[in-house]
């Protein structure tokens, strides 16, 4: 099984400190360079960042496991580089027979090629109701967008793509000083939520933009996209002696907090 992992932005994403780069996956420059296009009744304006941390990710990876319960004690194990960290993990794939894509290539089998000239950007499909409710666009809807897919990555332009599961599957694991919580879904506040992504490398972002605007998303009805620029793996920090002794005392309080509710739980008899 395929899950997405999003880490959720906070403060400290927001002023640019990024997790080392022991934790997989790709992270993104803080929300003041972003750009969000609203489509709103068959016209498009932009808003432009900073937006409220809640409303953000930080970060993502795609990640192979056996259950929504291996995703999350993978993600338990990841660094957690400050103690704030929230993670959402959601099922990856879209409602119909949308293909997802990456570095692995296309069903059809085309393989993207990153260009180190070009800057990568993510384009996210902020949710709605209708992702919420996992509706299904009409096949022939989903077959021009798996085709302007193939042709995107032929062209050079599409590195990776994937839709998202409505959020009555996901869960978040939160981590709290010396405690880590697990909530599940479905999450209320739609407007925080990710519907899906593409990523692109282009030379400018309003090539991007330009991109964005013309893709044959699903019905004509009221969009919302978000546009952030990758930062790149060389940029990203190494895990020094001082992030690993707090890593190592985290991980200390953590099991010490899971021993003692497993002995109060024993000593009640659970």
């Amino acid at each position: 099984m395929e899950f997405m992992i999003l880490r959720r932005a906070n403060q400290s994403t927001e002023r640019g400190q990024q997790p080392p780069a022991l934790e997989p996956g790709t992270f993104l420059k803080p929300s003041t360079e972003a750009v969000r296009l609203l489509r709103r009744d068959g016209e498009w304006s932009q808003l432009h960042g900073p937006f409220a941390p809640r409303e953000l990710v930080a970060g993502f990876t795609l990640i192979e496991a056996e259950s929504k319960e291996d995703a999350i004690e993978q993600v338990r194990w990841w660094p957690l580089f400050d103690s704030g960290a929230v993670y959402e993990i959601r099922d990856a794939g879209c409602p119909g027979n949308c293909f997802g894509f990456d570095e692995r290539g296309t069903v059809a089998g085309n393989i993207p090629r990153r260009d180190e000239a070009l800057t990568r950007y993510v384009i996210f499909i902020r949710s709605d109701a209708g992702a919420e409710a996992d509706l299904a666009p009409p096949p022939e809807v989903i077959d021009r967008m798996n085709a302007y897919n193939e042709d995107g990555v032929q062209q050079g332009v599409l590195l990776a793509g994937e839709g998202l599961k409505a959020s009555a599957s996901a869960t978040r694991v939160h981590f709290a000083n010396s405690k880590t919580s697990v909530v599940d879904g479905p999450f209320t506040e739609v407007k925080e939520l990710i519907a899906g992504y593409w990523m692109v490398q282009a030379a400018s972002l309003d090539e991007v933009i330009a991109w964005a605007k013309v893709y044959p998303y699903p019905g004509d009805g009221d969009l919302t996209l978000e546009i952030r620029e990758a930062c790149e793996r060389i940029a990203h920090q190494e895990f020094t002696p001082e992030m690993r002794a707090a890593e190592e005392r985290l991980r200390a309080e953590l099991l010490e907090t899971e021993l003692r509710e497993a002995f109060k739980k024993k000593a009640r008899g659970g």
